[in-house]
């Protein structure tokens, strides 16, 4: 049931109640509140309810409890698993808009991640009208700053929530990579991810030739066949990587495994296994 369709008041009644330690009163609440949906972010601005930072926290736990169960139910798991995402952008979307759903507070306002990217891709639109090129995004995204690398928090899990890396503006390099190819991905643009060992990369091509970008170090550019000769620092089996393009499947189940990793260090248990879980359901598919 949406939040949306409750009763406003009887609402209100139910949040003035988080920090009552009664356990008839709590386990009314968390009931009542666990069939709003996982996220109150749309209607709590217009609630008369001011919630102190404790009720704030049981608010977030109660709704993590419901986006738990929203994320095992519509996660989709495709015959031969991430396989078969290959190329699919819809798909892949998809199961990264479930994960920035589930990673969300519910309680923040912020857009949701296919909104997010349109009005990120109409931005740059209006300040490239025709001809732009993935050169011209890649100085808008990270050149201009309004994405950079997450060098503080570089193991935060809201790393993996790319609507709020959208709109805090910081990521890691694989959230930095799949946002600039997603808004390429609607522009028509040809960016490839790079599967690089501990940092995730991109390719472009500048005159025929091929470009790796750095969206973590500020969209910094490489020629490609500098970083593979021989005489580079770099081993052969990271040259290796360089010239490889990471298909979405196996983007997707970095994403993933880079969250559990996120998770674990948060000791958020839970969470990361529930992670594990989608993760385990995209690999055991024939």
């Amino acid at each position: 049931m949406s939040a949306l369709l409750l009763d406003t008041k009887e609402l209100a009644a139910l949040l003035r109640l988080l920090d009552d330690e009664t356990p008839e009163v709590r386990s009314v609440v968390v009931d009542k509140l666990s069939h709003v949906g996982g996220d109150l972010s749309e209607v709590l601005p217009d609630m008369a309810t001011n919630l102190n930072s404790k009720e704030l926290t049981i608010l977030e736990d109660i709704l993590r409890t419901v986006r738990r169960k929203t994320l095992r139910e519509e996660w989709l798991t495709p015959r031969f698993g991430s396989a078969a995402l290959e190329e699919d952008w819809e798909l892949f979307e998809s199961q990264l808009r479930l994960i920035s759903d589930f990673l969300h507070d519910g309680i923040s306002l912020r857009q949701p991640l296919s909104d997010a990217l349109d009005l990120l891709t109409e931005e740059f639109q209006n300040i490239y009208p025709i001809g732009a090129t993935e050169n011209d995004l890649r100085i808008f995204l990270f050149e201009e700053g309004r994405l950079v690398g997450n060098h503080k928090h570089y193991y935060d899990p809201r790393n993996g929530d790319l609507a709020w890396c959208i709109s805090s503006g910081i990521s890691n390099p694989i959230g930095l990579g799949v946002i600039y190819m997603l808004i390429g991905q609607r522009l028509g643009m040809e960016i490839q991810g790079i599967s690089f060992p501990g940092h995730f990369l991109c390719r472009i091509s500048e005159d025929g030739e091929p470009i790796v970008v750095d969206c973590f170090d500020g969209g910094k550019l490489h020629a490609q066949h500098v970083l593979i000769d021989p005489t580079n620092e770099l081993t052969p089996e990271q040259r290796s990587h360089i010239k490889e393009s990471a298909d979405l499947g196996t983007i997707l189940m970095r994403i993933l495994n880079n969250l559990i990793d996120a998770l674990r260090r948060a000791d958020r248990e839970e969470d990361m296994e529930l992670i594990v879980e989608m993760r385990d359901s995209m690999t055991n598919q024939k």
